[in-house]
C-alpha cells in the first residue's frame, strides 16, 4: 500500500496532475480550417489533428476550471454528428484562470490540438485531447447548454477494454473506438462532454482531496456493505466512475461506501492521473447516508487462539491516532492474542536522522490499549537497517508482534537482527526457529528496499504456533486499469513473486521438519487472493489464504478507485485448515469510511490449536 506521504501525493486532484504530465505532439504543425469538435476528437483515442493549428472551433462553454495548474474550460458542440464514437466536447487549456468566458457562452476557439498525458508518458495513462494556446471569441451569451448524456447501467458495456485487439505494443490508442462493446471506449467517446448520473451508490469513500467513487451498476459484484468487489483480473467493474467537483471543496459531500448520491450529478467528463475517467461535477446530487457502522468481531473463546493482522499506516509517536487504533484493537477486534502490526515507524517518524528504534511507538500504542480497557500487551520486533526497508523516507517501517502474555507466551531465541537470517531446526522431533524473533533471508535481493518478514515462535495452551509477519512490496509503478496498455502492466508483482516464493519455502521448511506444525503467514501482502503472488505463497498446499473461506461479498480489506479488494491476508497451514475448526473475519473499520485512521481493514483468525 502507499505510505501516508505517497498517498498524499498520489491523491492530488486534477489541480496537481498537470505538473507531472506530458504533451504528445504527433504530427508536424499545420493549419486546419473550420473543423468541428468531433473532427478534432476523431474515432480513436488520439486526435487526427494532434499538433495542428485549428481555427474557429465552435462550441458552448459547459464548465470552467479555475483552480490548480490545469485551468481552462470545456466546450461542446450543440449540433452533434451521427457517429457515437466521436466526442462532441473538448477541454481548452488556458494555463491561467480563464477570463472573459462564462458557462453558456457560444464561442469560437483557435489554437493547437495537443494530446496531454496525465502523469507523463511513462505512466502508461491515456491522453486527454486538448486545445492549447487558445484565442477565444465570445459570439453570444446565455445560451442553453447541450443536454447531458446519461451514463447508466445500460449504456456502459460489461467488457472493459479491447485487450485482444490491442496493437503489437499493447496500446489501444490507435484502435477505432467501439463504445457499444467496451467500457473504456464508451467513456473515451464521451471525453469532454457533459454527462450525468442519477441516484448512484458510493463505492469509494470521499478522500481528503474531495474525490469519491460511485457505480452506475448497482448489482455489479456488490459487497455486503454496498461497495463493488474486485474478484478477478477479468472483472474490472465497469460501472465505477470517479466524481470530483468544480465547486467549492467545502461543499463536497463526506460520503462512506454504501451512501447514495441521490438525484442528478452532472458535469464534463475528464481524464486524470489518479483514476482515469472522472465526472467533474458542476451539479452534485444530495448525499443520502446508508448509516454504515464499523464492524466488531466476536471475542475468542478461552480455547481459541485469535491472531490478527493490522496495517496501522505509518504509525509514529507524533500521530494523534493512537487512541483510535487502540479502540479498534480492543473494541472492534476484541483484543486478539497475537497482532501482527505493519507500518510501525521509528521513534521520530519521517525525520531522517538515522533513528531506527521503535520502542516509543510501541510503548505509546500499548499504553493506549490499556487505557482503552485492553490487556497489557508485550511486543517483539527487529529494528531495520536505516533506510533499507522502503516506505516513507526516514520512517523505517517494520512489522511488530503484539501478544497478550496472559494468554500466550513468546519463545525468545536471541541473535535476531536486521541482517541475520533465522532458520528451522528440529529439537526432540519438533520444529523450532533458530532465532525468535528473526528475519527470513534478509540479505536476499527479493527484500531490496522492502520490509523483511518477521518470524516468531509462540506457545498457546502448550502448543507451538509459528507466526510470520509480512509487508510485501507495494503496487507502486503498476499501470492503472484505465491505462492505454491493455491489459495493464503489473511490474511491481515481480518482486512480490520472489518474496512469496521465499516465505513459502520457509513455511515448507517448518512443515518438512514437523508435518503437523501450526504455521500462520499473515500481513499486508499487497496482492489479491486470486493473484499469482498468493498462489506462490500458498505453494503446493503448504499454506492456504483463509480469506477465501468468506463469501465473495465480504472478501476485501482495502478500497482503491472504487474496487473493494484484498491486500491483507492470513494464510494457514494444513493442520489449522484440516478440521475446518477456524473462523476468519475481515473487520471493516477503515477502508470504507471517509474518516479512516488507516486505509486497511484488520483481519482476524480464530482457531483451536
Amino acid at each position: 500500500m502507499p505510505s501516508k506521504s505517497s498517498a498524499r501525493l498520489a491523491a492530488l486532484t486534477v489541480a496537481a496532475v498537470c505538473s507531472a504530465a506530458s504533451t504528445i505532439v504527433l504530427t508536424t504543425p499545420a493549419h486546419a480550417d473550420s473543423v468541428r469538435i468531433h473532427d478534432i476528437q476523431g474515432n480513436t483515442r488520439i486526435s487526427p489533428f494532434a499538433g495542428k493549428q485549428v481555427t474557429d472551433v465552435t462550441g458552448i462553454v459547459t464548465g470552467i476550471r479555475t483552480y490548480g495548474s490545469s485551468r481552462g474550460f470545456w466546450i461542446q458542440d450543440p449540433n452533434p454528428d451521427a457517429d457515437p464514437a466521436t466526442s462532441e466536447g473538448v477541454f481548452v487549456f488556458t494555463s491561467s484562470t480563464p477570463k472573459g468566458v462564462a458557462v453558456g457562452d457560444s464561442v469560437t476557439v483557435s489554437g493547437t490540438v495537443s494530446e496531454y498525458v496525465p502523469g507523463g508518458t511513462a505512466s502508461g495513462n491515456q491522453s486527454l485531447t486538448e486545445i492549447t494556446k487558445p484565442t477565444t471569441t465570445v459570439v453570444s451569451s446565455g445560451n442553453r447548454l447541450p443536454a447531458a448524456t446519461t451514463v447508466d447501467a445500460r449504456s456502459v458495456p460489461a467488457a472493459y477494454a479491447p485487450t485482444g485487439d490491442a496493437t503489437a505494443n499493447g496500446s489501444i490508442n490507435a484502435l477505432p473506438l467501439k463504445p457499444a462493446k467496451y467500457a473504456l471506449d464508451r467513456f473515451e467517446a464521451l471525453e469532454g462532454m457533459t454527462v450525468r448520473v442519477t441516484d448512484t451508490r458510493v463505492v469509494g469513500a470521499t478522500d481528503p482531496y474531495t474525490e469519491l467513487w460511485v457505480t452506475v451498476k448497482p448489482h455489479e459484484n456488490r459487497s455486503r456493505n454496498g461497495g463493488t468487489v474486485y474478484g478477478s483480473y477479468d472483472a474490472q467493474n465497469t460501472g465505477r466512475l470517479q466524481i470530483q467537483s468544480l465547486g467549492a471543496t467545502a461543499d463536497f459531500p463526506k460520503a462512506n461506501v454504501g451512501d447514495t448520491l441521490t438525484g442528478t450529478t452532472a458535469g464534463p467528463l475528464d481524464y486524470n492521473q489518479f483514476g482515469g475517467y472522472t465526472l467533474v461535477a458542476s451539479e452534485l446530487g444530495t448525499l443520502k447516508s446508508a448509516d454504515l457502522k464499523r464492524e466488531t468481531t466476536r471475542k475468542q473463546r478461552s480455547s481459541e487462539l485469535a491472531v490478527a493482522t493490522y496495517n496501522v499506516e505509518n504509525l509514529d509517536p507524533t500521530d494523534d491516532t493512537f487512541a483510535e487504533h487502540a479502540s479498534a484493537i480492543v473494541n472492534n477486534l476484541k483484543s486478539p492474542d497475537i497482532v501482527s502490526l505493519e507500518e510501525i515507524q521509528d521513534n521520530n517518524g519521517a525525520t531522517n536522522d538515522g533513528t531506527v528504534a521503535a520502542d516509543q511507538t510501541m510503548t505509546k500504542l500499548i499504553d493506549a490499549i490499556v487505557a482503552a480497557g485492553g490487556p497489557a500487551y508485550d511486543w517483539r520486533s527487529i529494528d531495520p537497517a536505516d533506510k533499507a526497508d522502503g516506505g516513507e523516507p526516514g520512517g523505517n517501517i517494520r512489522q511488530a508482534f503484539l501478544f497478550n502474555p496472559e494468554r500466550v507466551s513468546f519463545t525468545d531465541r536471541a541473535g535476531g537482527d536486521a541482517t541475520t537470517a533465522t532458520g528451522v531446526t528440529k529439537i526432540r522431533g519438533k520444529a523450532h526457529l533458530t532465532l525468535s524473533p528473526g528475519r527470513i533471508a534478509p540479505a536476499d535481493e527479493a527484500w531490496k528496499n522492502s520490509r523483511k518478514p518477521l518470524a516468531g515462535e509462540f506457545v498457546f495452551r502448550g502448543r507451538t504456533v509459528f507466526v510470520i509477519a509480512n509487508h510485501f512490496n507495494s503496487k507502486g509503478g503498476d499501470q492503472g486499469l484505465t491505462s492505454q496498455y491493455q491489459p495493464p502492466a503489473r511490474s511491481s508483482e515481480t518482486q512480490r513473486h520472489q518474496q512469496a516464493t521465499l516465505v513459502n519455502a520457509f513455511a515448507k521448511d517448518i512443515l518438512d521438519t514437523q508435518k503437523n506444525a501450526d504455521v500462520i503467514v499473515l500481513g499486508d501482502i499487497n496482492d489479491f487472493e486470486f493473484s499469482d503472488t498468493t498462489r506462490k505463497l500458498e505453494g503446493r498446499g503448504e499454506l492456504w489464504s483463509a480469506i477465501k473461506s468468506l463469501p465473495r461479498s465480504e472478501r476485501y480489506s482495502y478500497v482503491y478507485q472504487g474496487n473493494s479488494q484484498v491486500l491483507d491476508q492470513i494464510l494457514i497451514s494444513p493442520s489449522i485448515r484440516r478440521d475446518c475448526d477456524f473462523e476468519y473475519d475481515s473487520v471493516h473499520v477503515n477502508a470504507e469510511f471517509n474518516d479512516q485512521i488507516s486505509d486497511h481493514d484488520p483481519q482476524v483468525l480464530r482457531f483451536r490449536p
